[in-house]
């Protein structure tokens, strides 16, 4: 870094659910000098003295001892906050936090700005755009409408009990209730039973075997997910369904709800592989994602940037979600997370 640690500098901060990532920039051009991450930095979630350690640890990484004065202007997006009111209990927490992790480590910048990781992940648009609509789909799911960079208006992100529609979580729940509704009769034949059966480490002996094929009235062979009653699997008796059921059911309520969206991947493979159930549950979610935004009514052509792995290049619901919003007029903008956005936040927020 040399002589570009003795001009103005900025850092930004993306602090979710999981980690913190913290970035340090050149204040004048933003040209980032360092990368470093911290434990999560959810504001309502962590308490404030355990916020405090992890943005602490994430800043003292990314800001050499040296080059600490220098520190201008510092934003931080996080999850459970909100720039659009600073008496919101999670701003407040994070705020509190973050002004204690940098007196901790003599960062004196005048400048300290906190708002929601959506609000930063909107910003890290190409343009650092001020208006518009965002969306996230990762484990959950949330869209806001954007107005002079602060959230106007949010649907959904209600959480894994009451909300959360199309999200990872979402999908993961619906392969496992896929699964048991193979198991006890009410649904259609899909590999998810198997797969699920085998990420949650049930015996091999309980699981469906095979490739779970089904047949129509001629003796064809159907792709998976197309049967009409699991009791035409075979191999996979009633008893061994029972036993099944009987295993899955503790192995899911062993881990907090939230662990559900760790099937999700499951079901965007076995869509792949033409799986009619798992083809099903990404229409849904997809569809449902469509609902969230059109909440907000977008206009025609109006800017929706969109962040989390369930829409990202990869994300299995990029092009459903995409084709769909085609037709209203819209399009997606994906930002692969809100460090960019906290930047350049941190850089409108100091004075040139």
């Amino acid at each position: 870094m040399g002589n570009d640690l003795n001009q103005d500098l900025v850092v930004g901060l993306d602090a979710g659910g999981t980690r913190t990532r913290a970035v340090l920039a050149t204040a004048d051009d933003g040209r980032v000098l360092g990368e470093s991450t911290g434990g999560p930095g959810n504001a309502m979630t962590v308490p404030v003295p355990q916020l405090t350690d992890h943005l602490a640890e994430a800043l003292a990484r990314v800001v050499p001892e040296g080059a600490r004065a220098r520190v201008v202007a510092v934003t931080g997006g996080f999850a459970g906050a909100t720039a659009a009111s600073e008496e919101d209990p999670g701003t407040s927490r994070a705020r509190t936090a973050l002004i204690e992790a940098l007196g901790r480590l003599g960062i004196p910048a005048g400048r300290v700005g906190v708002c929601s990781d959506i609000e930063a992940a909107f910003a890290a648009a190409p343009g650092t755009p001020s208006e518009g609509l965002a969306l996230v789909a990762g484990t959950g799911a949330v869209a806001m409408r954007i107005t002079d960079r602060h959230a106007t208006t949010t649907v959904d992100g209600d959480g894994w009990l009451l909300g959360d529609e199309g999200s990872g979580f979402w999908i993961g729940r619906s392969a496992v209730r896929a699964a048991l509704r193979m198991a006890d009769g009410r649904g259609r034949p899909t590999v998810l039973a198997g797969w699920v059966g085998r990420t949650l480490g049930l015996p091999v002996d309980v699981l469906p075997k095979g490739s779970i094929p089904s047949y129509d009235q001629g003796g064809t062979a159907l792709p998976s997910g197309t049967g009409a009653h699991p009791t035409g699997v075979p191999g996979w008796s009633p008893a061994r369904r029972e036993d099944f059921r009987r295993h899955l059911l503790p192995a899911v309520m062993a881990d907090p709800p939230i662990r559900l969206s760790r099937f999700a991947p499951l079901v965007a493979d076995a869509a792949a592989e033409k799986d009619a159930v798992a083809e099903t549950i990404l229409r849904e979610a997809a569809d449902h994602l469509l609902e969230t935004v059109r909440a907000l009514e977008p206009r025609p052509g109006e800017r929706i940037v969109a962040t989390g792995g369930l829409l990202g290049p990869r994300g299995p619901l990029t092009v459903p979600l995409a084709e769909r919003l085609h037709t209203h007029g819209l399009s997606l903008d994906w930002v692969a997370d809100g460090c960019p956005g906290a930047v350049a936040l941190a850089r409108l927020a100091h004075p040139s």
